[in-house]
């Protein structure tokens, strides 16, 4: 299975809001640093992302299809300028099923774009991944819902 690597196929009107976020994400890592909790940079980078006034929610709760059915609830750590899929992770290294799983999320929430954010780097510009949701229509991802906070702010995404 092939996924489209870093800053390739990301459609023009996502790729500012991937680069925003990788911006502030850089802004939270070189304060915090590596090796802390998940959470701890999920709640830094929520942070940032309402003082920079871009929509988000975070932990976001979706419905996984499966044919006529739709499957227990899965939790995305955020969702950004509602199209966006941040992914969280403080590993040691980013394996393969860590990108799968992000390709995944794309798919069962039909967002066109997502991002993995390896806090645990030394460097985080090593332990950014981007992927593209090529079966996704931009203009129809499914409503969500969040569990905990979501921010909402007059920043776009033109279309």
């Amino acid at each position: 299975m092939s996924y489209p690597d870093e800053g390739t196929g990301i459609p023009a009107r996502w790729n500012a809001v991937t680069e925003r976020v990788i911006g502030l994400a850089m802004e939270v890592h070189s304060i915090l640093g590596p090796g802390l909790v998940e959470k701890l940079y999920e709640d830094a980078l929520v942070y940032e992302l309402s003082r920079a006034s871009i929509p988000h929610q975070r932990q976001v709760v979706i419905r996984v299809p499966y044919k006529d059915v739709l499957l227990s609830e899965q939790r995305l750590d955020l969702v950004v300028a509602k199209g966006l899929v941040v992914e969280l992770k403080c590993v040691e290294r980013v394996a393969d099923v860590h990108l799968a799983q992000l390709v995944s999320y794309l798919r069962a929430a039909r967002m066109p774009v997502g991002l993995l954010l390896n806090f645990n780097a030394a460097r985080l510009k090593d332990g950014v991944f981007r992927r593209v949701n090529s079966r996704a229509d931009a203009a129809s991802t499914v409503s969500v819902s969040p569990s905990a906070s979501s921010a909402t702010s007059a920043f776009n995404v033109s279309e």
